[in-house]
C-alpha cells in the first residue's frame, strides 16, 4: 500500500506515467467513466478549503466513485477530541481512500502510519501541498512542452508559500532550470530552500521588482503577498502593489510565457489578463481534476478494464 505525503514520493519516471496517464484521462474521459465504480473517497478536511476538496470530489466521481467525508474539523469527531490516528482508523472501515488536509504539519503522516487505506496528503500547514505540485508540474509538462530548460519566475509571498516550496524542490530534480524570486525582503525566499539549491548547483536570482525580469521568464508563477505577514501596514502598502501583474506588464512578457497562479488570487493579477492566452490558472486548476484522477487510479493500483 502506498501514500503521497510529498512530491517527492514519486521517482521522475513515475511522475511520467501519472502525467501520461492525466493526459489519456483529459483527451478519453469516457473512457475512465467507470474505473472507480464501487470505490469510496474519503475527503478528512480539518480546515476549510475550496479547490482542492471540490477538485478530489470531482476527480472521485469522474472515475464513477462515491465521496464521503468532512469539510472542517468541527463537523468531526476531532470537535470531541478524537486523534488523527483514530480517526484514520474508522475511515479506513469505510473507505477505499483518503484525502487529508490539516492544520498542523505531520498530521497525514500520522494518518498514513495508522492507516489500512492510501492515504493522501492534501496540504499540511505551511509545509506541502504534494497534490497542488504534482497540478503546478503537469500544467507546465503540457503547455510549456518540458519539465526542464527554462527560467521561472516565482513572485510574491516565498516566505511562507508552502506551493512555492513544494514546487521548486520537484522542479530541483530536472536538469538546467534558473531560479528567479522576485519578493519583498520581507517575503524572500527562505535560506533552507537556497541551501538546497546550492546543495544541487541550481541557478538563481533574488530582485524585488516583477519589471526588471518579466522579459526572461517562460513561466512567471504568481501568489499574494499576503497583509497579515507583514509587521507593520506601512510595509504593507508600500509592497502591494509591486506585484499587481497588468496587461501593461504582460506586453513585456515573452510570447510564450505561460501564466500560473495556485489560487486563490486577490488582486495580485488584474482581470484584464484572464483574456490573455498565456494566463494559464483557470487551465490550472482542470489539470488539477486529471492529475488528482490519475493520482487516485495508481494508488489504488486500478487500470481500465478492456471492452
Amino acid at each position: 500500500m502506498r501514500h503521497l505525503m510529498s512530491p517527492l514520493d514519486f521517482t521522475t519516471s513515475e511522475l511520467d506515467a501519472l502525467f501520461d496517464l492525466a493526459c489519456d484521462i483529459e483527451k478519453n474521459p469516457k473512457k475512465y467513466a467507470h474505473v472507480c465504480d464501487g470505490k469510496k473517497l474519503a475527503t478528512c478536511f480539518y480546515e476549510p478549503s475550496t479547490r482542492t476538496r471540490l477538485s478530489f470530489e470531482a476527480a472521485m466521481m469522474n472515475l464513477g466513485g462515491n465521496v464521503l467525508g468532512f469539510s472542517e474539523a468541527s463537523s468531526s469527531s476531532a470537535a470531541k477530541g478524537e486523534s488523527v490516528s483514530d480517526t484514520i482508523r474508522v475511515i479506513s472501515c469505510y473507505a477505499d481512500i483518503c484525502a487529508m488536509r490539516h492544520p498542523k504539519e505531520g498530521a497525514p503522516m500520522v494518518a498514513a502510519s495508522k492507516s489500512g487505506i492510501p492515504v493522501i496528503n492534501a496540504g499540511d500547514g505551511g509545509h506541502q501541498h504534494p497534490t497542488q505540485t504534482l497540478t503546478d508540474l503537469l500544467t507546465i509538462r503540457n503547455l510549456h512542452g518540458k519539465l526542464n530548460n527554462f527560467t521561472i519566475g516565482l513572485c510574491g509571498d516565498l516566505k511562507f508559500g508552502r506551493t512555492v516550496h513544494s514546487l521548486i524542490r520537484a522542479l530541483l530534480r530536472y536538469d538546467n532550470i534558473h531560479f528567479v524570486f522576485i519578493s519583498p525582503d520581507e517575503l524572500r525566499i527562505p535560506d533552507y530552500i537556497i541551501d538546497e539549491l546550492k546543495e544541487k548547483n541550481a541557478t538563481y536570482e533574488e530582485v524585488i521588482m516583477l519589471d526588471d525580469v518579466i522579459d526572461k521568464l517562460d513561466i512567471l508563477y504568481m501568489t499574494r503577498v499576503q497583509r497579515e505577514r507583514f509587521f507593520n501596514e506601512e510595509d504593507y502598502v508600500r509592497l502591494k502593489n509591486f506585484y499587481i501583474l497588468t496587461k501593461e506588464k504582460m506586453d513585456k512578457a515573452k510570447e510564450t510565457c505561460i501564466v500560473m497562479h495556485p489560487l486563490p488570487r486577490v488582486n495580485e493579477i488584474s482581470v484584464e489578463v484572464d483574456d490573455d492566452p498565456r494566463a494559464s490558472y483557470f487551465k490550472q486548476a482542470q489539470y488539477g481534476v486529471y492529475v488528482r484522477m490519475a493520482l487516485i487510479m495508481t494508488l489504488l493500483e486500478l487500470e481500465v478494464k478492456d471492452a
